[in-house]
């Protein structure tokens, strides 16, 4: 364990903005690395990186812009591996880090319309096990969380776009599309999401790595 509170490292949206080191491009290489040096000199290291950038473009395939999945995937994919190698020789030289990445239910399964998306977050489970092998014995954890639809702005954002695309009623969005799976017929907050991530990363995560922590209200049980 770290022998003082732990430093963290939070990488969000092109809309985040960090207090010490202000906004970051994750689809940026060179922004990631000046990120985590940034944080590092700020404090001195970096104990705990979260990966949570996420955006979201609804379209059919044959009709899904090239640019918008080049953006998706740099995002959700480049950046995570990017801050991800910045962060890993500090905490393999003090033996102890924690990495959790914030994937999606559609981690795991796939949903129409939505192909950019699905691929990142299915990627980003790969480089979730892959790094949880290679930095495990350093005493490095890695996982990736999984909700179903949290109650966001990014899914908020989608209703207007999912009805026009469905042909139906935004109010019927909800019920119809985003909780049609689930046993448990609400969204996730947003805390429940931040507890797990927490958990992870105390002492009683310490013997949980490469693992899809699910939050999915029994989407995947069927």
């Amino acid at each position: 364990m770290a022998d003082r509170e732990p430093v963290v490292g939070v990488a969000g949206s092109e809309r985040l903005t960090l207090p010490a080191v202000g906004a970051v491009d994750v689809a940026d290489p060179a922004a990631c690395r000046g990120l985590v040096d940034s944080v590092v000199e700020e404090h001195g290291r970096i104990d705990i990186l979260v990966n949570n950038a996420g955006l979201q473009h609804l379209s059919p395939m044959v009709e899904f812009p090239d640019e918008r999945w080049d953006y998706l995937l740099s995002v959700m994919v480049d950046g995570p591996f990017h801050l991800t190698k910045a962060v890993l020789p500090g905490m393999m030289a003090r033996g102890w880090g924690r990495i959790v990445n914030i994937g999606s239910i559609h981690s795991l399964v796939a949903s129409p319309n939505k192909v950019a998306y699905v691929t990142a977050k299915h990627a980003l489970l790969g480089l979730t096990r892959a790094t949880a092998l290679e930095a495990g014995g350093a005493g490095i954890t890695c996982n990736l969380v999984a909700p179903a639809y949290v109650r966001t702005p990014l899914v908020e954002g989608q209703i207007a776009q999912q009805a026009r695309l469905l042909g139906i009623e935004e109010d019927a969005v909800v019920d119809t599309v985003m909780l049609q799976q689930s046993a448990v017929r609400r969204l996730v907050e947003p805390s429940e999401v931040a507890a797990y991530v927490r958990y992870l990363c105390s002492p009683a995560g310490a013997s949980i790595t490469g693992a899809v922590q699910v939050i999915d209200g029994g989407w995947t049980a069927r």
